[in-house]
C-alpha cells in the first residue's frame, strides 16, 4: 500500500483546503522546516488535528508535552545537553523500555544514539519541536550547563559553513534508501552540527596539507589528528555527544551502512573546496569507545611531476630515464607506507606516456585518474585480484604495465615473467632497502636466476622533512659531532636547528623531501643474486659501481641545511660495513663473502699461524 503523505490526509479529512495546502507546500520549499510545523505556525490547522494526520502517516502515537510530568529519575537517563540538541523528552520507563518524545520520531540515527546513551528500549512518541523544548525548559529548570555543552557550541561556532565544500558521493550502490531518508535528511542539513564539524575538519586538513586525518574516541570526548608531513598533530577535540553524528555523516557521504558498527568498512568521496578536487578514502574500524574513522587525502588530479621536482638527484634520475627507455624489465620502488612511491610510479608512467604506448595499470584502489591510462582497480569479491588481472592484461598487448603492489608468490611470478617478455613492468614492495628487495622476492618462493634475469633496477626512496624559513644555524655542539661521527658523515662547523612560527604550525618543518638510492642490476649484481649472495654482499657490489646510498643522499641534504640530522636519523635506516680486500684481484668485500665475484674464486677457511681456526680472506690456490 502506498504511503500517504501528511497534506494527502489532512485534505482528506477536511481539516484543511487545497488552496491553502498548496500554498503552504510551496512556502516551505527550500526551507528546513517541517510542512507540519510551518502550516502550525500559519494558522492553517490545529495542533489537534495535525497531530492526529501525524500519527497516520508516521505509524507514531502524538503526545502532548505541554502539561507532562515526568519523574526526575527517568530526566537523568537522557543528559540536558543532549535532550537540547536532540530535542528529545524521556516520558516514562517501565522495565527496559523507555518511551520518549522526539520532533522526528522516523530519525534512525538518533533512535540508535538514544539506546547506546540509555542503553534501554526505545519506544518513540511524536510531539512538536517548540512543545518538546518548553517542555525541557520547564522539567529540567536551570541548572549548570554540562561540561560537553560549551565544547560543542566552541565546536559549532568554529566549524565553517560547507557552501564553499562540495561533497560528492563516488559509490553508486545505495542501502536502505525507505529506511534511512530521514537520517541522511538531518545529517546533510546546513544547520547540522555534524555537517558544519566535518565540514571544518576537512578543511583544515586540506589547507595545512595533511595527508590523513584521524578520528579517535576517547572515554569522554573524541580527539581529531591530522597527518602533516609525516607527523601526526592534534587538531581539535569534538564532544562524545557528537562523535557518533559525525561518523555517521561520514559514512553517508562514503556510502557505507551507518547501521552497521560492529565490522570494519571502507569507502570514499570527494570534496571540491577552492577549485581543487580532494579524493577522500575512508576506512573505520571498531574500538572500545566507538567506531575510529581514518580519511586519506588524495588530490584527484594525479602528481605528474617531472624526476627534478620530485627530489631525485641527477645521476639516479638520469639512471631510471635508461630504464625507463628499455623496452622490457621489472623496475621496483621500494620504502615504508607513506614514502611517496605512488608518486614516483605516476611520474615514471607519466615520462613514458605516448600515443604509441599502451600503458595498463592494475591498482588497489586507483589512488589518481590519469588520463592517457587505461587503470584497472582490484576487486577481490568480484574475483578480480592482482594475478587474475595481470593474467588478462598480458592478453591486452600491453607495452607498459604498472602493478600496484607485488603481495604474494603468484603476482610476482606474473609480474617477473612479463618482464621477461617484452614489456615494461613497474611495481612497488615493502622493504627497508632496495638491496633488500632482492630478498623479499627470493622469500616469496620465486628462483633467484628469475629475479636476475627479469629486474632492471630498484629505487628505495623516503621522505624527510624540510626545515621551514625559521631555521636557525649555530656552531656545531660536542653531541652534534659525535652523532656525525656515528653516521659515518663528514663533519660539518655548523648545525642547523628547527625553531617554529606560524607559517609551520610551530613544529619547525614544512614540507618534504624525496631521499633516493638506486640499484642498478649489471652484471655483476646479477651473477651474486644468481649464486644466492647476501645483501651485504650485493651492497658492496653496487658501491664498487658507483651507487650511493640513502644515508649519502640524505647526508647531503643535511649539509645543505635543507633538514636536520634528527629528522634523517628518524626515518633513515644507517648501517655500517666491514670491509676486506680479496688477496687476488684486491677489490673491496665484505667479510661475509664466500667468493670473489670479480676474480670468480671461491674463499676459505683455513689454520692461521697461531694455530686457530678463523676465517681469512685467501683464496683457494693461493
Amino acid at each position: 500500500m502506498k504511503k500517504k503523505k501528511l497534506g494527502e490526509v489532512l485534505r482528506e479529512r477536511g481539516h484543511i483546503s487545497p488552496e491553502d495546502l498548496a500554498t503552504a507546500i510551496k512556502e516551505q520549499q527550500g526551507k528546513v522546516t517541517h510542512l507540519g510545523e510551518l502550516m502550525l505556525d500559519r494558522g492553517l490547522v490545529a495542533k489537534q488535528d495535525l497531530g492526529d494526520a501525524l500519527a497516520e502517516v508516521t505509524r507514531v502515537p502524538y503526545v502532548d508535552c505541554e502539561a507532562v510530568e515526568v519523574d526526575p529519575e527517568i530526566l537523568k537517563l537522557i543528559p540536558l545537553a543532549m535532550a537540547r540538541r536532540t530535542c528529545v523528552l524521556a516520558l516514562s520507563l517501565e522495565g527496559q523500555r523507555l518511551t520518549v518524545a522526539l520532533a522526528e520520531p522516523q530519525n534512525l540515527n538518533l533512535l540508535d544514539e538514544l539506546r547506546f546513551t540509555t542503553s534501554k528500549q526505545i519506544v518513540p512518541r511524536f510531539s512538536f519541536r517548540t512543545e518538546i523544548q518548553n517542555a525541557i525548559d520547564r522539567l529540567y529548570g536551570v541548572k549548570p550547563a554540562e561540561p560537553e555543552e560549551p565544547e560543542a557550541i566552541t565546536a559549532v561556532e568554529q566549524a565553517e559553513s560547507d557552501s564553499a565544500m562540495e561533497f560528492i558521493s563516488t559509490s553508486s550502490q545505495q542501502r536502505n534508501q525507505e529506511a534511512l531518508r530521514d537520517i541522511k535528511a538531518e545529517l546533510n542539513a546546513k544547520n547540522s552540527p555534524a555537517v558544519s564539524v566535518v565540514a571544518t575538519i576537512i578543511g583544515a586538513a586540506v589547507t595545512k596539507g595533511a595527508s590523513d586525518i584521524h578520528i579517535e574516541p576517547q572515554t569522554n570526548d573524541t580527539i581529531v589528528r591530522l597527518r602533516v608531513d609525516g607527523m601526526l598533530r592534534d587538531l581539535q577535540r569534538i564532544p562524545r555527544s557528537l562523535q557518533f553524528a559525525v561518523v555517521s555523516r561520514i559514512k553517508i557521504l562514503s556510502d557505507m551502512d551507518i547501521a552497521e558498527r560492529r565490522n570494519s568498512q571502507d569507502g570514499r568521496f570527494l570534496v571540491k573546496t577552492a577549485g581543487r578536487k580532494i579524493d577522500l578514502r575512508v576506512s573505520t574500524l571498531p574500538t572500545q569507545h566507538g567506531e575510529k574513522v581514518v580519511m586519506r587525502l588524495l588530490e584527484s588530479e594525479a602528481p605528474l611531476q617531472d624526476f627534478s621536482k620530485l627530489g631525485f638527484a641527477p645521476e639516479i634520475s638520469d639512471g631510471l630515464k635508461r630504464m625507463l627507455s628499455l623496452p622490457q624489465g621489472m623496475i621496483l620502488v621500494t620504502g615504508p607506507t607513506g614514502a611517496g612511491k605512488s608518486t614516483t610510479l605516476y611520474s615514471s608512467l607519466n615520462y613514458v606516456m605516448k600515443p604509441s604506448v599502451n600503458i595498463i595499470t592494475v591498482e588497489d584502489p586507483v589512488e589518481y585518474a590519469v588520463p592517457g591510462l587505461n587503470q584497472v582497480q582490484v576487486n577481490v569479491k568480484a574475483g578480480l585480484t592482482f594475478p587474475t588481472c595481470l593474467r588478462s592484461i598480458l592478453r591486452q598487448d600491453p607495452n607498459v604495465i604498472m602493478v600496484g603492489e607485488i603481495r604474494d608468490k603468484e603476482t610476482a611470478e606474473i609480474a617477473l615473467k612479463a618482464a621477461q617478455t617484452g614489456h615494461l613492468v613497474l611495481s612497488t614492495l615493502h622493504t627497508n632497502d632496495a638491496i633488500a628487495a632482492v630478498t623479499r622476492i627470493l622469500d616469496l618462493g620465486i628462483p633467484a636466476f628469475q629475479i636476475a634475469t627479469a629486474l632492471t633496477g630498484i629505487i628505495a626512496q623516503r621522505l624527510v622533512r624540510r626545515l621551514c624559513t625559521c631555521k636557525k644555524v649555530i656552531a656545531a655542539t660536542p653531541e652534534y659531532t659525535e652523532k656525525l661521527i656515528e653516521t659515518g658523515s663528514e663533519l660539518l662547523p655548523f648545525e642547523t636547528i628547527a625553531v617554529g612560527c606560524d607559517l609551520c604550525d610551530h613544529v619547525g618543518y614544512r614540507g618534504r623531501i624525496g631521499i633516493y638510492e638506486l640499484l642498478v642490476f649489471d652484471e655483476p649484481i646479477r651473477n651474486a643474486v644468481r649464486n644466492g649472495g647476501r645483501n651485504d654482499e650485493i651492497r658492496m657490489l653496487a658501491r664498487a659501481s658507483g651507487m650511493r646510498m640513502m644515508q649519502d643522499y640524505a647526508l647531503d641534504k643535511l649539509a645543505a641545511g635543507l633538514t636536520t640530522l634528527e629528522e634523517i636519523m628518524r626515518v633513515i635506516p644507517f648501517e655500517k660495513v666491514e670491509l676486506n680486500s680479496c688477496t687476488s684481484c684486491s677489490r673491496d668485500l665484505v667479510s661475509a663473502f664466500s667468493f670473489c665475484p670479480y676474480c670468480g674464486k671461491k674463499r676459505k677457511t683455513i689454520e692461521t699461524a697461531e694455530s686457530s681456526r678463523k676465517s681469512v680472506l685467501v683464496n683457494e690456490g693461493d
